[in-house]
């Protein structure tokens, strides 16, 4: 037995067989029979959602339907079930299911949401609304993530073959298990600040590495791109900058500082009575209150201190006044001239009647 079994061995040693090869699993795979329990989830949904998940329900139940799962829609209470039957022969499909009433909840169209019942596709749903606490930051964050017109969303799922869709505070994934890692780590960093296109870079040297045989079994860390953060504009200052400029070198300490009974002696302050010390603070009190007065009393006659003028401009305002009011009787000559005028004509009109 042990010698046809190393013979059948043998004959998958060969590059025509795939060995790590996941066969898809069929009713026949099923040799047990229907499942022993009823396994059962549900999710809420927002109401704005309401209408589309009516419209694309029937979709998700025919899909449901086929690996005997059973979904229902209450909207009600707003939300989405799904649960196993005795027909369901696909003990992985439940856990499929869950997956796909989840992606509806977060805006993913029915259509896309439908894949992961599919064998070798998987979700993630990224929660990006408690990585960053000021919300103005993370609305620009976000906005990094999709750039303008969504081109950078668009280059991060051709490059890891996801769908990727962000809506609100979370971001909703769907690829194979490797891919799903690489959206994660693209989009937590960007979330901490870390601009997605560094990662785009690095998808697009490593895509076109693995096209290359020779270096399939070698470390790629010399081709990728090494980027280094730097906040020169950001940095911070120290608040007691030390003079690190060379100073001439004394063996001695330096001399310490004299402390106040030090200072008395100097002044002969120390050997004064008590009477004699508080004469002296008096005094110097009057003399600072005597300076302060005489400070605010020069600030007052500031105000009443007339301005200088000079006597070009005096002569020139003159010479502005005796203008006008030469202007003027003018004017008023011009004005009885003409009052005069009007009369006369008047009184001839009046005459050739």
């Amino acid at each position: 037995m042990a010698a046809d079994n190393d013979k059948d061995a043998h004959k998958l040693d060969t590059d025509a067989v795939d060995k790590y090869k996941v066969d898809p699993f069929k009713p026949e795979d099923n040799k047990a029979g229907h499942l022993l329990e009823e396994s059962h989830f549900s999710i809420l949904f927002p109401k704005y959602r309401e209408v589309y998940i009516k419209e694309s329900w029937p979709l998700v139940k025919s899909t449901c339907d086929k690996y005997g799962v059973r979904a229902e829609l209450d909207t009600v209470e707003g939300t989405m079930a799904v649960k196993t039957t005795r027909k369901t022969w696909d003990p992985a499909a439940i856990l499929n299911a869950r997956d796909l009433i989840k992606l509806l909840a977060r805006s993913v169209p029915a259509p896309q949401a439908v894949k992961i019942m599919e064998d070798g596709v998987a979700c993630d749903i990224i929660k990006i609304g408690g990585l960053v606490r000021n919300k103005e930051r993370f609305n620009k964050r976000r906005q990094r993530l999709l750039g303008p017109d969504g081109t950078t969303l668009k280059a991060l799922e051709l490059l890891t073959g996801c769908f990727v869709l962000v809506q609100g505070n979370t971001v909703s994934a769907m690829g194979s298990y490797k891919s799903l890692k690489e959206v994660r780590r693209v989009v937590v960093d960007c979330m901490n600040n870390i601009h997605p296109i560094y990662h785009i870079k690095e998808l697009m040297i490593k895509r076109e590495l693995a096209q290359d045989p020779s270096l399939k079994h070698e470390n790629w860390d010399r081709f990728l791109p090494h980027f280094k953060k730097k906040n020169l504009s950001k940095r911070r200052k120290p608040h007691h900058i030390t003079d690190k400029s060379k100073k001439v070198y004394t063996p001695f300490p330096p001399a310490p500082e004299k402390s106040k009974i030090d200072k008395q002696l100097e002044t002969g302050e120390y050997f004064l009575s008590k009477q004699v010390k508080e004469r002296a603070q008096k005094e110097k009190r009057e003399e600072e209150r005597k300076e302060k007065r005489i400070e605010k009393m020069k600030e007052r006659e500031k105000d009443f201190v007339p301005p200088t003028e000079d006597r070009n401009e005096r002569k020139k305002r003159k010479r502005e006044g005796e203008g006008g009011e030469e202007k003027e009787k003018k004017e008023k000559k011009e004005k009885k001239e003409k009052e005069k005028g009007e009369k006369k004509l008047k009184r001839t009109e009046l005459e050739v009647r």
